[in-house]
């Protein structure tokens, strides 16, 4: 006969932390502003050939994330294939937060699509439950945006958010920490948050399957298997909250990044480069907004196979402007492409950053040039606030407007339905419905 598990401790809420996850989010998105895809099965992604999201209509007919257009419309022939539009998913995802807030000011934005939010001490605020807060958070999630959340209730963050992936979609698991020992024996190690794959095959091997397993073996134990980031799980799997919540909106960048996935693979030599180059301006423009500085770069190329190659340079001063790195990227790409390779995405990477108003001219650098490439940025980038970005680029950016268009390319229905007086750079920040009549 079984012995049922050991209370870990008896009190239920001495914190209350939400996890909030949208479900299917990106699709969940196109069917609540275009009624007309509701109940059908619906994915995002036409732009990178690759699924980005799936509705829970498309999953239930086999077609998963990560999988490549062809392959899922062999799974469900009367699949819609959409282009992610990223604007209207952000504004959504805006809406969501705030609503949020509505509850508690202690909010994390951990992604587009989900948060954790602590409510402890709202009881007597809006004279409920933790679990009516939670409820009434979701309902109101719903009735607003017409999108469904997922929501986890616990001690920590990390039982949080497993309880969130517990029973979607529009699921609500409590876990207070009195059934903590009866809520985990419940989750396979695969699911613990912060386990990954090389983790639990190596737990597996010392007998240990489940969340139940892990908080029961010795934290010493633990600690010397995982060291500190398995120690931290093991605490707050028990409702000791060692994770807080990350409540900085603006967090100060280590480094700045852009990857763009081309609408169909290419060779051409030309195009990769232009596609490269239009990265580092993009990146070049976040330096600017950010008052920021750079003095290393990283470039990466991805063939059509997905074998990635990278290769970095230190500059021989902080820059913030595409003029001053162009030499050094043009010789990376030189060192990195291969004649007669397909290509399906570029990326650059800027790193040691610092504070662009915080900079000294060197004793051997021309100030004056400095500042007339410092002024044409600025220039630049008011250009472009005002028409559009990259409407004033590098002449290599000139090469991606002659390419030739690919299916793919075809644009987002709410950039194809502007208002009057809406530019591509200018328009209302609100999400439009899209209905026939």
């Amino acid at each position: 006969m079984n012995t049922p598990p050991t209370p870990i401790m008896m009190h239920s809420f001495p914190r209350a932390i939400l996890h909030v996850d949208g479900d299917a989010f990106f699709t969940s998105v196109e069917q609540a502003l275009n009624p007309e895809l509701r109940g059908k099965p619906v994915v995002t992604g036409k732009e990178r050939g690759i699924i980005a999201c799936a509705s829970y209509e498309a999953k239930a007919r086999g077609v998963k994330r990560g999988v490549n257009l062809w392959d899922a419309r062999k799974l469900c022939p009367d699949l819609v294939v959409l282009p992610s539009d990223y604007e209207t998913y952000s504004l959504m995802s805006k809406r969501m937060f705030e609503i949020m807030r509505r509850f508690t000011p202690e909010v994390e934005e951990y992604s587009i699509d989900e948060g954790f939010a602590d409510i402890t001490g709202m009881r007597s605020y809006f004279r409920r439950s933790y679990p009516d807060i939670a409820r009434n958070l979701q309902q109101t999630i719903c009735q607003e945006l017409d999108l469904t959340v997922s929501i986890g209730l616990s001690l920590t963050k990390s039982l949080a958010k497993i309880a969130s992936d517990y029973r979607k979609p529009a699921g609500l698991t409590v876990v207070p920490g009195n059934r903590i020992h009866e809520f985990l024996p419940r989750i396979p190690t695969a699911d613990v948050w912060g386990l990954g794959q090389n983790r639990v095959a190596l737990l597996a091997k010392f007998g240990v399957h489940t969340a139940w397993d892990y908080v029961n073996r010795p934290e010493t134990w633990i600690r010397k298997l995982l060291h500190k980031p398995g120690a931290e799980i093991w605490q707050e799997l028990r409702g000791n909250m060692v994770m807080l919540l990350d409540k900085e909106l603006q967090r100060p960048e280590a480094s700045i990044s852009k990857t763009k996935t081309f609408s169909a693979p290419s060779g051409d030599p030309d195009f990769v480069y232009a596609k490269l180059v239009r990265n580092l301006e993009s990146a070049c423009i976040k330096l600017r907004r950010h008052h920021l500085r750079a003095l290393e770069i990283h470039v990466s190329l991805r063939t059509k196979d997905y074998t990635e190659t990278a290769a970095g340079a230190r500059l021989s001063r902080t820059v913030q402007s595409a003029h001053d790195v162009i030499p050094a990227v043009r010789e990376l790409f030189r060192k990195l492409h291969h004649p007669g390779a397909t290509y399906r995405a570029t990326g650059v990477v800027l790193t040691r950053l610092s504070d662009d108003r915080q900079f000294q001219y060197s004793l051997f650098e021309d100030p004056l040039k400095i500042e007339k490439i410092r002024t044409l940025g600025k220039t630049m980038d008011l250009l472009q606030a005002r028409f559009g970005k990259h409407t004033v680029c590098l002449g290599t950016g000139l090469y991606i407007k002659r390419a030739p268009q690919h299916e793919r390319d075809t644009p987002v229905w709410r950039k194809l339905h502007r208002l009057p007086g809406e530019t591509a750079r200018k328009h209302i920040r609100l999400p439009l419905l899209n209905i026939i009549v």
